[in-house]
């Protein structure tokens, strides 16, 4: 596999961190009881979460009692995690990264990346990945995946097609690439369906949380805008819109 451009990966949400932690979806409980199960994690059990953010799935995790490693390159988004996850008492925030975790060998029984593993180099990363797990420990690559079946689902994806800058390239899909991640262990791939309702703040939020879409004051901001307004109110039932996301997961059996 050739090594991931990460476009500057480290540094490209740092303007962009509030409406991250604000506006973006979390995962469903089915997912969590899912990896609990799969992994056969018991309350002691230690977890690394790669690119954890500003946190989403890390808290999660923390909720079942779970310890929980953080380990995100980006400074602003590690501060908003550690702002809210602090009370955790298996929290631990690390200035790492797929690739260099900074944990002991063997200390964990299992990775959790989300929403984050195409920015890393997936070379590098499972030689760490590796590293770090223990012996009969799981990986799991997961993503938020927005469907398609409604009026509004297609217009937002066309509206993130049409102003995203590199939005194609990030969304492409990995499976191949996955599959030999995971080589010589056999991958498998579940599904988790879940929502989430927005005003027309929380999905003006939403979009500007993307790394790839244009900012106030950037080209096509203005004209994005109005095509999201025109999109909401033609969809809106009593001032909110629904996203549906399958949650897609990728683990070794």
């Amino acid at each position: 596999m050739a090594a991931v451009d990460k476009f500057n990966s480290k540094e490209r949400f740092s303007d962009r961190v509030d409406n991250y932690k604000k506006y973006r979806p979390t995962y469903p409980d089915a997912l969590i009881e899912f990896l609990r199960a799969k992994a056969g994690l018991a309350s002691d059990a230690a977890i690394a979460d790669i690119g954890s953010g500003t946190g989403i799935l890390t808290e999660l995790l923390l909720k079942k009692g779970w310890t929980v490693y953080a380990i995100e390159p980006n400074a602003k988004m590690r501060e908003a995690a550690e702002a809210q996850l602090n009370g955790y008492p298996g929290f631990s925030s690390i200035n790492g990264s797929g690739e260099a975790t900074g944990l002991p060998d063997q200390s964990v029984q299992l990775i959790t990346v989300a929403q984050a593993f195409h920015w890393i180099d997936p070379v590098v990363a499972r030689r760490e990945f590796d590293r770090i797990l223990l012996p009969g420990g799981h990986a799991a690559l997961l993503w938020n995946l927005r469907t398609l079946d409604s009026s509004f689902d297609k217009g937002y994806e066309d509206i993130k097609a049409t102003y995203g800058t590199d939005y194609h390239e990030i969304r492409k899909a990995h499976e191949p690439e996955l599959t030999a991640f995971f080589a010589p262990a056999e991958m498998e791939v579940h599904y988790f369906r879940h929502s989430q309702q927005l005003d027309f703040e929380g999905l003006k939020g939403q979009v500007l949380s993307s790394s790839y879409m244009p900012q106030p004051g950037q080209k096509n901001y203005e004209e994005m805008m109005q095509a999201l307004t025109e999109l909401f109110e033609a969809n809106q039932r009593d001032g909110e819109v629904t996203i549906t996301y399958d949650t897609k997961l990728y683990i070794n059996k």
